[in-house]
């Protein structure tokens, strides 16, 4: 990667770092918190045909996962776009 200038570099780690932590922050509510600390309170709701805290914990949060990874593949090519470091 070639950046323009040591500016640009620290800029984008830093937008990278920051699309990261909350992406990882949004894994960690779904994934830890619906699945687990609040699952008594979210099995009190029905989602199709399922407790809603047992579906968090088994298929909510990788559902969860695999749609962050498509934001992240999005966002880190617009922060390409921006700082214009394309992979040829």
């Amino acid at each position: 990667m070639a950046f323009e200038s040591e500016s640009h570099a620290k800029a984008y780690w830093k937008e990278n770092l920051s699309l990261m932590l909350k992406l990882l922050i949004v894994w960690f509510v779904v994934s830890y918190g619906f699945g687990i600390i609040l699952v008594d309170v979210l099995n009190e709701i029905t989602f199709f045909g399922f407790k809603l805290g047992f579906w968090f914990a088994q298929q909510g949060s990788i559902l969860t996962f695999i749609v962050l990874i498509f934001i992240y593949v999005r966002g880190m090519a617009a922060l390409d776009n921006k700082y214009s470091v394309h992979e040829d």
